[in-house]
């Protein structure tokens, strides 16, 4: 069984299509943006043959704990610090609002015009059913980084855990301005080298392709509906684009 595809080519038709696919459903929805719709739901991790992740967070700790406003108190807190700043660990990031991570997908892709972009949706609540993460008090029960269930995919614990555990979807603590502003929640690898959209039967996900000659117009849409770089960036380094933007600069 595979999972749905859909080809886009409008906003307008994007919005009718997560209608009829989401209008219904009672769960959280969460979406991640790629520039390639050729790329799969695999963290930079599990891309290449990296060091250890014990290696990697050592020789990050070494220069960044000095940086840091507020010292991480586990290795989840780090592995969020050290994605942040584009050092390769088994999360993916994902975000609540569609227009958000469409944003990612056409902004940073917009230059290459021969290449279709893609939107994922994702069901975080089935996608861990297939690691057997539910309850029955809560029907869309989703963990946090702070659950016992998730502590088995800890850097600290992933080399003791014998078993391959399936990729789970993970409400973090949004500490900083810009994980708010981007909506922002995370799934997380463990051992598994399958790509999120291969889990199970699938019907976790959908993946809306977006297509190449439709980027421009409709990142200029989403911009005009305030979905901007300052919006999700909410930072000194943004002001410089916004007046470059408008000319000022």
């Amino acid at each position: 069984m595979s999972y749905t595809e859909k080809n886009i080519t409008s906003l307008t038709q994007l919005i009718e299509e997560l209608e009829k696919d989401y209008g219904e459903y009672d769960g959280s929805v969460w979406y991640r943006g790629q520039t390639k719709s050729s790329h799969n739901l695999m963290p930079s991790y599990l891309r290449d043959n990296y060091h250890s992740e014990t290696t990697l967070l050592s020789a990050f700790k070494q220069n960044a704990t000095m940086l840091t406003d507020k010292q991480p108190t586990n290795s989840f807190d780090w592995m969020f610090i050290m994605q942040h700043y584009g050092i390769p660990t088994r999360l993916l990031d994902w975000s609540e609002s569609p227009l958000v991570a469409l944003y990612f997908s056409l902004q940073k892709s917009k230059d290459d015009i021969d290449v279709d972009a893609v939107l994922w949706s994702l069901k975080p609540t089935e996608l861990n059913k297939n690691a057997n993460i539910e309850n029955d008090n809560e029907a869309f029960f989703i963990p946090s980084f702070d659950d016992k269930v998730v502590q088995g995919y800890s850097i600290e614990s992933i080399s003791e855990t014998p078993a391959k555990l399936s990729p789970v979807a993970v409400i973090a603590t949004r500490n900083n301005p810009r994980i708010q502003a981007q909506m922002g929640v995370f799934t997380i690898h463990h051992k598994n080298n399958i790509p999120i959209e291969e889990i199970g039967d699938k019907s976790h996900i959908i993946k809306y392709i977006i297509n190449k000659n439709n980027k421009r117009t409709m990142l200029k849409q989403i911009e005009l509906l305030g979905i901007s770089e300052f919006q999700l960036f909410p930072e000194l380094s943004s002001i410089n684009s916004i007046m470059k933007k408008r000319k000022i600069i």
